[in-house]
């Protein structure tokens, strides 16, 4: 008889359990536990002929089919709370490196340890933990609390990784037993990314931090009917005009930017900004092909991604803000600009986990001169092209900045000088002033280095941070201002930029709240604490040690006191007695009369973390029977009890001490609201030191240099006599030599210069000499000249230097190709341009042929300022047949003395056809029988040598 289907159905009918009988009945493995819930692929088999099987019912198996125990899913092992807590911390931020707070230390575990670790240089420790009869090996790896700066640094710093901190929080009864016993929870209270640093020890005091959100516009995945046709991925120039809005913001100083613009715009504004970290949107990570993406990857930009619940209205803004914006100011953002901001917000909540912040409210920038990044390399403006550094840059050469916020904000300013007049000609009449009163210029350097970094320090506020340290130093810079304010109106001078100043400082609030912190604070306590730590006595014992181990003996290196170290342990840091007590023992009669009844004269009271106040002694004192107290620790030289009077006495002292504390805490916390109150007060007043620190900067560098005030205008001329390049000419004084200036009149009957010479002659330091006395005029600064006047410039390009991107797969005339191309697109009748040997990365014929096109291009289309120079000497002549009267030739020469020669630096009218590049390769170095060759090449072809 046949097995009926009736008894199939009278089997268990859970899917799992079916699927074990089957394989059961047909005689195959069972399924591997870890795969019982997915479905593996099956062997085809060769079908055979076909047989029929048949069996009696008495001879199969009666009752319950046996089956093999069912395979269940992996569970996750038993581990301890904290262990589960920082694996669950380690889920909710996936993307983060979780450092875990446990008691005195932060700890890392599972694969965080693993791959952080070593990077660390932290010893990577497996453990067991959890039951014993299955056990699970954890990797654990730690550092102790205050050294959280110097681990961050290493992880967002260097390796640009996010970092989720997770801080103990004290449970409360019922959250204890939730937690099964634990005393502490621990949760994530800041996210900590390159661009969300607030006042980490290692951050750079003299540059931003700032983090950007791009949000595109509507029409950003728009594509031509072309493209969808022909299936091509879209080009740059076809969503050049994509509309960008821009927000940007330092959480350590609170400045928060907004600004519209398009894609083609967005290199310059990158350069100008610097941002650390760029916030994307998410709809934008599934359009890998958008422009925005070739822009970003030009200089590989560290870019996060963000899903922002909704587009908060600015009026949604003000409980970050700390003030609110005004409605004529807030009618006047884009939407691109709102919702860049909205979500650049959201982000920075997110990362501060709920914690407050109080942002300035956001500033439009408007009025800006563009520099792309191609120009600020170039022209060497903060950084050196050679070395990337800031020794040798323009910024180097003339910072004399005193404050922290005064360099920050010039390293702001050389990124996008002002194309305001107005703004201009008022930072210029300040300068001025400074200048031609010494006296004034040298006290307010004076008062200015009495200040603080007020932004950072009033943003430690804002967040419920800051210490008594910071509160003085708040203190003591409104004192600071308070001088200066004095000074300011004092001064006997009429000029309406001193007057104004002195107006924009508001000192009613932040006087009485520098009086508080003066009357609450013990500023000489703190001081001398400080001193004891690192001063004086630090110097004097390490003198006394010096001479001892020269001339003394080692009973006199005994005698000297042991220098205190800094805590490199948590015993240490913990256990370090800061107080100084000043009486004698003997001066206590209760210590005398334990003494006595007790009968021990090596009694000495102490306090110890595990014991709490106790009775010590040693010697022969262990052995006496101390009926008033209760042993609780001993050793064969040493003995601790607890006695009930200094029991009492040390609970009395704890409670007063806890009580102190605590008063001092909320006279602390009265303290930082009152800062709070003041903060926008505090703010604008930190501008106005920041600018004339600024003012009185150029006006020291002015004195010191011999530079002249520019005079500004709004044409499109360029008139420079006796023009310096303010960094090579620093350059040449420590040699002793001198810079050979040169004039420039460019803009007015001849819109470009075209400059031909030999090399190693001065033309591109000519070139570059020009383009940064336009930016230092229109920063606001003297220049480095005998006579300048200048059209207002809107941007400024330079093509000068090149080398290939190999990364991006492009040759060394590609990038100059790039770069001629975004000039000639870009450049306006108001820009200034200056471009250097164009063309020299091909043949001569084709080199010659893409240089005149571009100066073609800039005469009859871009019409704008430009100094062109080159070693095609037949451009002057095709711009002559081509009737192009606004071009001047002008050149550099060389002086020959027989076998001796000079470079000529100065300019003069004309044309100079020969390039003498044989005479730069005998000063390099090249051999002779090299030199020899390349003569009879040239002698050969027509040259001159």
């Amino acid at each position: 008889m046949l097995v009926s289907s009736k008894c199939i159905r009278a089997l268990p009918t859970r899917r799992i359990a079916s699927r074990c009988l089957l394989h059961t009945l047909r005689n195959e493995p069972p399924l591997r536990s870890n795969h019982v819930f997915s479905r593996s692929p099956r062997v085809p088999h060769n079908r055979g002929a076909k047989r029929k099987a048949s069996a009696k019912l008495d001879e199969l198996p009666q009752g319950t089919i046996p089956l093999e125990p069912l395979a269940l899913e992996d569970q996750e092992p038993a581990l301890p709370t904290v262990l589960l807590q920082a694996r669950s911390n380690m889920r909710n931020f996936e993307n983060c490196v979780l450092l875990t707070r446990v008691g005195g230390f932060y700890e890392l575990y599972f694969e965080h340890a693993d791959e952080f670790g070593p990077l660390l240089n932290l010893k990577v420790a497996p453990k067991s933990t959890g039951p014993r009869t299955n056990p699970v090996i954890v990797s654990m790896a730690g550092f102790p609390f205050f050294q959280l700066d110097r681990y961050l640094k290493i992880l967002v710093q260097d390796l640009n990784r996010y970092v989720a901190v997770a801080e103990e929080f004290r449970n409360d009864p019922s959250g204890k037993v939730k937690a099964g016993g634990l005393l502490n929870d621990r949760k994530v209270t800041r996210i900590i990314t390159p661009g969300t640093l607030i006042d980490e020890n290692f951050m750079d005091p003299f540059t931003n931090n700032y983090v950007l959100a791009i949000h595109a516009g509507d029409n950003s995945q728009e594509l031509s009917q072309d493209q969808e046709m022909e299936n091509d991925p879209p080009s740059f120039p076809q969503q050049s005009d994509i509309p960008l809005g821009l927000a940007w913001l330092d959480l350590s100083t609170g400045h928060f930017f907004t600004q519209f613009t398009t894609l083609s715009s967005l290199p310059s504004l990158l350069s100008r900004i610097g941002p650390r970290e760029i916030v994307l949107g998410e709809d934008l990570q599934a359009s890998k092909d958008h422009g925005i993406f070739t822009v970003l990857a030009e200089d590989r930009h560290l870019i996060t991604y963000c899903n922002p619940s909704e587009v908060k209205s600015i009026k949604d803004w003000s409980p970050m803000l700390e003030s609110p914006i005004i409605t004529r100011i807030a009618n006047d953002f884009t939407p691109e600009e709102e919702a860049a901001g909205s979500t650049l917000l959201q982000y920075v909540g997110e990362r501060l986990q709920g914690s407050n912040m109080k942002l300035q409210p956001p500033t439009r920038q408007l009025d800006m001169m563009a520099i792309d990044k191609n120009t600020m390399r170039a022209l060497e403006i903060k950084k050196t092209m050679r070395d990337d550094l800031t020794t040798g840059s323009l910024l180097h050469v003339i910072r004399r900045t005193v404050t922290k916020g005064g360099a920050r904000l010039l390293d702001n300013w050389l990124s996008s000088p002002s194309t305001s007049l107005d703004v201009i000609n008022y930072r210029l009449d300040l300068v001025t002033h400074m200048l031609h009163n010494e006296l004034l210029r040298e006290h307010i350097v004076i008062l200015l280095k009495r200040s603080h970094d007020s932004h950072r320090l009033l943003q430690k506020f804002a967040f419920g941070r800051g210490d008594p340290d910071d509160m003085l130093g708040l203190a003591s810079t409104v004192h600071a201002t308070q001088e200066l304010v004095t000074t300011l109106i004092q001064d006997s001078s009429e000029e309406d930029c001193v007057r104004n100043m002195a107006a924009r400082i508001n000192l009613d609030g932040p006087s009485e709240l520098a009086s508080r912190i003066k009357a609450a604070i013990d500023e000489e306590g703190i001081v001398q604490q400080h001193m004891m730590e690192d001063g004086e006595v630090g110097e004097i014992q390490a003198l006394a040690e010096a001479i001892v181990t020269s001339e003394g003996s080692r009973e006199d290196a005994n005698i000297l006191p042991k220098r205190k170290k800094k805590p490199t342990g948590l015993r240490e840091y913990y256990s370090d007695d800061n107080e100084a007590w000043i009486m004698k023992p003997i001066a206590s009669p209760t210590l005398e009369d334990l003494k006595t009844r007790l009968e021990a004269s090596t009694l000495t009271l102490r306090f110890t973390p595990g014991l709490g106040h106790i009775c010590h002694v040693k010697g022969k004192d262990i052995k006496r029977d101390l009926a008033e107290g209760r042993r609780v620790s001993s050793s064969k030289s040493t003995s601790s009890f607890h006695h009930p009077e200094w029991t009492n006495l040390g609970g009395r002292l704890d409670r007063c001490r806890d009580r102190i504390r605590a008063e001092e805490q909320r006279v602390f916390r009265d303290l930082r609201e009152h800062v709070i109150h003041n903060i926008v007060k505090l703010r604008r007043n930190a501008v106005v030191l920041n600018e004339l620190d600024i003012a009185s900067s150029f006006a020291t560098l002015a004195a010191e240099k011999g530079w002249t005030r520019p005079s500004l205008n709004n044409s499109t001329t360029h008139k420079i006599i006796g023009g310096r390049h303010p960094t090579v000419e620093g350059g040449l004084e420590v040699e002793g030599r001198t810079f050979t200036t040169n004039d420039c009149f460019v803009g007015d009957s001849q819109k470009i210069w075209l400059i031909t010479g030999p090399n190693m002659a001065g033309k591109s330091t000519f070139l570059r000499q020009n383009a940064l006395i336009t930016i230092l005029a229109q920063v606001g600064s003297y220049v480095p000249a005998s006579y300048a006047e200048l059209g207002i410039v809107d941007q400024i390009f330079s093509r000068v230097g090149s080398a290939d991107n190999l990364y991006r797969d492009q040759s060394t005339f590609m990038v100059e190709m790039l770069e001629t191309a975004t000039i000639l697109k870009h450049a306006t009748p108001r820009s200034f341009v200056v471009m250097d040997e164009i063309g020299r990365g091909t043949t001569p014929a084709d080199g010659t042929a893409v240089a005149y096109a571009c100066l073609h291009h800039l005469y009859h289309v871009n019409k704008c300022r430009t100094l062109f120079a080159t070693h095609f000497h037949g451009l002057a002549d095709m711009a002559r047949e081509e009737d192009m009267q606004g071009v001047g030739c002008y050149c550099t020469n060389v002086e020959e003395d027989g076998a001796a020669f000079r470079y000529v630096h100065k300019l003069r009218e004309g044309v100079n056809r020969r390039s003498h590049a044989l005479k730069v390769a005998k000063l390099a170095g090249l051999p002779e029988e090299a030199i020899a060759v390349a003569r009879k090449v040239l002698e050969r072809n027509g040259g001159s040598v």
